[in-house]
């Protein structure tokens, strides 16, 4: 009963406001490529100064929560990630987008992020002191083969040519090697260039991979961008349907999503994937997937929502922050003279837990925001002449890549790796794989080498990788993502085969 008076003061006029703008704020920003959930938090963090805490964090949690959301609509209607979270969204989104549904794609990822979003803020509520714990049972070994695990999607995104995901993943995780190295500090693959010491930052390979192909295209051919909607509106009944038809996916991947949340370092874009994965493995339609899947755009948005519950949870109670989000709202609790720790939610509990009612406010206030945006949003990019839609994109991933770091060198990378991406794609290589070895690469190369330094200084390496339940649990899940598509396509043909001879026998006679 305590909890509700905390839920009064969230529902004050002015707690209100806050979680309104901050999540529509959240939402533009999310939605222009480049523009990442860390840099608007990190813009608006000085402005919460003036506050009393609970507000300032109130606004700030609805901020990120919003721009997490706002990275699908770029994903579904333009084929780029907003964020890199929502890099599994062009998967299923951008497919059904072109068909014509793309008003039912932005009203099913506005679902799947409500409810992933109450699913992570309600763990932070209840179970976040225990669930703060298994960030401290994960170290360099889980997150090598966490990153392994999201490689296996590539079996999952390359139906029907394998190797050359294979070989796009492997393009990936060289560019994830280029620059000084993680550990060691080696310069590598920079071919004495300066530019590339730093690496090839992830959302600068982002635009470039997903959004320069689709403008070179859109110059190349007269057919239009998106096909006019069959059916006009928010299109909320129809994704009502669905998603209580997958109402044991979105869950699935919203609890997926907090889980990994509470990683530090892992982030929405890892949680993204992990539940695609599952999603796919788990479908009775696995062949769908890629080719705009309802439940792919529903596993993924639930699941990067999810984080941002998650990832407050080890930034709250252990100090560790979860995602790069949460280190910038750390130094905002710090600014305030909050500290946190295990006795954060007995001693200031007011503040957090207002907070925490706060954020679950303003997810909620993502329903009818992000509904009548997306409404707009899609009539707009349809109605919008090609003439005017191409410079606009193509201006708006040169801000985007520059606004990174400030850096001209991020476009020059972006508008680069865009021409080798369209080359790549027009002899058939997809830029999803290719992207899934650039963000994965860094997690998995920096948990092989620490979990071999560590191994080999006890003298037992094959033990560090393959001795710790939790590694044996995520590899076996690898195993199962990465053959779950062979076997079951094997079984497949099996089933069909005896049918089809049936058939012809009855022909026959």
């Amino acid at each position: 009963m305590d909890k509700l008076i905390y839920l009064g003061e969230a529902l004050t006029l002015t707690n209100l406001m806050l979680a309104f703008c901050g999540v529509a704020a959240g939402i533009v920003i999310g939605a222009l490529p480049g523009l990442s959930a860390t840099m608007a938090v990190a813009v608006l963090v000085p402005f919460t100064f003036a506050m009393d805490p609970a507000s300032g964090l109130i606004v700030l949690g609805a901020i990120y929560n919003g721009a997490i959301y706002g990275g699908s609509y770029s994903a579904i209607l333009v084929n780029t990630p907003g964020t890199p979270s929502a890099i599994a969204t062009t998967f299923d989104g951008f497919p059904m987008a072109r068909r014509g549904d793309g008003a039912l794609a932005v009203s099913l990822a506005t679902l799947a992020s409500v409810v992933g979003g109450l699913v992570g803020a309600l763990m932070l509520m209840f179970l976040a002191p225990p669930l703060a714990q298994v960030a401290l049972a994960f170290g360099p070994p889980e997150y090598f083969w966490l990153a392994v695990f999201g490689l296996t999607l590539i079996s999952a995104l390359s139906v029907g040519n394998l190797l050359k995901g294979m070989i796009g993943a492997c393009l990936g995780l060289i560019l994830s090697m280029v620059g000084v190295a993680v550990i060691g500090a080696d310069v590598r693959f920079t071919m004495g260039s300066q530019t590339l010491i730093g690496g090839i930052d992830i959302v600068a390979g982002l635009i470039g991979l997903y959004c320069i192909p689709v403008l070179i295209d859109l110059v190349a051919t007269r057919d239009p961008h998106l096909k006019v909607a069959t059916n006009s509106g928010f299109r909320l009944a129809e994704s009502l349907a669905i998603a209580s038809r997958q109402k044991f996916n979105m869950v699935r991947s919203a609890v997926i999503g907090t889980v990994v949340g509470i990683l530090p370092g892992a982030g929405g874009s890892v949680a993204s994937l992990v539940s695609y994965a599952e999603a796919r493995r788990a479908s009775k339609t696995p062949e769908n997937f890629g080719k705009g899947e309802p439940g792919g755009i529903i596993a993924t948005e639930a699941a990067n929502n999810a984080t941002v519950g998650g990832g407050f949870i080890p930034t709250l109670v252990l100090g560790i922050p979860g995602t790069p989000p949460d280190a910038v709202i750390l130094g905002a609790l710090f600014v305030q003279g909050i500290k946190t720790g295990p006795g954060l939610f007995s001693e200031q509990g007011g503040i957090v837990y207002t907070f925490i009612f706060g954020l679950l406010i303003g997810t909620i206030l993502m329903l009818p925001v992000g509904l009548m945006v997306g409404r707009y949003a899609y009539k707009s990019i349809i109605a919008i002449p090609k003439a005017a839609l191409v410079p606009t994109i193509a201006f708006m991933t040169v801000v985007g890549s520059f606004a990174i770091h400030n850096n001209l060198h991020d476009t020059a990378v972006m508008l680069a790796l865009g021409i080798v991406g369209w080359v790549l794609n027009r002899a058939g290589y997809a830029p999803s794989p290719i992207v899934l070895g650039l963000v994965l690469g860094q997690i998995a190369e920096q948990g092989f080498v620490q979990s071999y330094l560590i191994g080999n200084a006890q003298g037992n390496v094959l033990g560090m990788f393959f001795g710790r339940p939790i590694s044996l649990a995520i590899v076996a899940f690898a195993v199962i993502a990465l053959f779950y598509p062979i076997v079951s396509g094997a079984i497949s043909k099996r089933r069909i085969s005896p049918t089809n001879a049936t058939v012809e026998s009855r022909s026959a006679k």
